[in-house]
């Protein structure tokens, strides 16, 4: 797929349980039947259409490998899971049960269900979209047991010694002589017979080395061995370690179905010198794959891209700043020390303001109105060549409110329940994906997103372009608001494009922004041979034209007025000779 694909990578976090769910139902801990469940054919080419007509490149097809779940398949001949090892009734998708299966809850028909995930791959390919799965090498479900794993490999913890706390070539790691105690609340409200039994106990996902993880632990997944010895501080790489062997056969896996990527969940839970070894081993074999770690420890980063990984999470940089502006009141201007951090991985990093671990940006928990939201959407969109990704239901406004579970009641779309998203079905519209349903501000907040990312996939000056930060030349003493207000150039040849935008979400500002000599000089904006002035034209509204003479930018600036919640984006250009000459006072 990878001569195909665009340069510019537009991702689509589909959830499938969400994505095509049309059940309109929210019954606490309610059964499949009962808050249904989508499948892999609603990703259907009417959907793979529409999203690629949105301006999407890549899909990111979350949780579709088998995972514990309450939900009984064994007449399928799926090992069942104790629901004290599940969270939720539909279960985490990152407690993962079998690495080589996929998720029945997603087919129509079970038994068929990687026959069907490999017709969706088809469909999205088709249409020439990429394809993005989770990899998830940190830790497995608890009760992990691989009925579709080639013959010749052996199970994980089969061949472990599980009388020793630690061995480089066991899977997990163990608590010898301990048993394992799940947390009191593990489990509820389902019914079950005996208590789950594990001894010794495994250490839990999430680095708990206690045989009583609790309730805020990842207690349902188990910690897997990458040869780190935590006791003596110390990493075995030689002989590789028998997990690493593993991990290369399930990548190695998905790769040969046609997968054009994957999105690695905790990756710096993972030693590097794994990742080292392994991913110019996958690259070798398949160059065009991408790997994108899920990442917050900002120290590793060139590591990890040293590793041979593609894109990071931008997630403690830029996102946790855009959410300090729109929700604590921290100042625009505050916004460019993300991008100085980074010294040059900029276009490294994966962008985006909502995914299934964030709080949706329309919940009342996060700013409550989608619009609100728009200028750091806009922010993490077009301030860099990196990908830019949005969750299903972010562009039609999901709110996620209520509990319909295990989640709770917490502002994010659940992973553990079967539910449905409601502003989103209006979009799915019965399966259409048209987008008929959906009412007029949803309509408007819909075109806005796909706006976005039009101008991300045709823009030279956003795909290929240099970005130059005008906020030091705006000051708070100038006619300039940098509280609220932030504005940068990006350019490429000769495509220019001013943006700024507004995060007050109830008052306009009037400020005359400068654009500074140097920047002048590295965009090349200067005057027209001709003498004819400049014009710089609202790409998103025509008739917002402002005239200009490149001279007079970096001392009396550009006059512009921004509404609340406002984002600009304006085309610089010298006036074309068959343009009829504007009266304006700059002129």
């Amino acid at each position: 797929m990878g001569s195909n694909l665009s340069l510019i990578m537009n991702i689509y976090q589909l959830f499938p349980r969400h994505f095509g769910n049309k059940n309109q139902q929210t019954k606490v801990f309610g059964t499949i039947e009962e808050n249904g469940c989508g499948k892999l054919n609603d990703i259907n080419e009417m959907a793979i259409s529409s999203l690629k007509n949105f301006g999407i490149s890549h899909i990111w097809l979350t949780g579709v490998l088998r995972h514990a779940k309450v939900t009984d398949y064994t007449k399928y001949g799926v090992p069942p899971s104790h629901p004290q090892t599940v969270k939720g009734r539909a279960g985490s998708p990152y407690a993962i049960s079998d690495y080589f299966d996929i998720d029945p809850d997603l087919a129509i028909s079970p038994e068929n269900r990687f026959k069907e995930f490999k017709q969706t791959l088809d469909r999205i390919h088709k249409q020439h979209l990429g394809v993005i799965i989770d990899f998830v090498p940190n830790h497995v479900a608890r009760q992990y047991k691989s009925i579709a794993k080639p013959e010749k490999l052996k199970g994980f913890g089969e061949t472990d010694d599980k009388s020793l706390a630690f061995s480089p070539q066991n899977n997990f790691y163990y608590l010898p002589d301990q048993k394992l105690t799940l947390p009191e609340k593990a489990g509820f409200p389902f019914n079950y017979e005996q208590p789950y039994q594990e001894i010794p106990a495994k250490v839990t996902g999430n680095d708990c080395f206690s045989a009583a993880p609790a309730i805020t632990d990842w207690y349902e997944t188990v910690k897997l061995n990458y040869g780190t010895d935590f006791e003596n501080l110390s990493q075995t790489t030689e002989p590789i370690p028998n997990t690493w062997k593993k991990m290369f056969e399930i990548l190695d896996f998905w790769a040969s179905q046609g997968v054009d990527g994957f999105r690695v969940d905790m990756a710096a839970m993972v030693p590097i010198p794994f990742w080292a070894w392994i991913l110019p081993k996958m690259k070798a074999n398949y160059p065009n794959l991408i790997f994108i770690a899920e990442i917050y420890e900002s120290t590793l980063y060139q590591d990890f891209i040293d590793a041979g990984f593609d894109y990071l999470y931008d997630k403690v940089g830029l996102y946790n700043r855009l959410e300090d502006v729109l929700r604590h009141g921290h100042p625009a201007e505050s916004i460019s020390i993300c991008w100085k951090m980074l010294n040059g991985l900029d276009d490294k990093m994966l962008r985006f303001m909502e995914n299934h671990d964030e709080v949706r940006l329309a919940s009342d928990k996060f700013v409550g109105n989608a619009f609100k939201a728009l200028p750091a959407v806009s922010l993490s969109a077009l301030m860099h060549r990196g990908p830019f990704m949005i969750y299903n239901g972010q562009e039609t406004g999901e709110e996620a409110k209520g509990s319909p579970g295990f989640s709770g009641d917490d502002g994010r779309s659940t992973l553990f329940d079967y539910d449905h998203l409601p502003a989103h079905q209006n979009w799915m519209n019965e399966g259409k994906f048209d987008g008929e349903k959906l009412t007029e501000k949803q309509k408007e907040l819909h075109h806005f997103y796909q706006n976005i990312l039009a101008l991300r996939l045709n823009s030279k000056a956003i795909s290929k372009g240099n970005f130059y930060d005008l906020m030091w030349a705006n000051p708070w003493h100038s006619n300039f608001d940098p509280r609220f207000i932030y504005a940068f150039l990006r350019y490429f040849e000769d495509e220019i494009l001013l943006i700024l935008v507004n995060f007050h979400g109830s008052e306009s500002r009037n400020i005359s922004l400068k654009i500074p000599e140097d920047a002048q000089k590295l965009a090349a904006i200067k005057p027209s041979e001709n003498g004819r002035c400049w014009i710089a034209e609202n790409l998103f509204e025509g008739s917002d034209k402002q005239t200009f003479k490149p001279q007079k930018l970096h001392k009396e600036g550009l006059a512009l007025h921004i509404e609340p919640s406002q984002t600009l984006i304006y085309k610089l250009q010298p006036i074309p000779a068959n343009y009829d000459k504007p009266t304006h006072e700059n002129c």
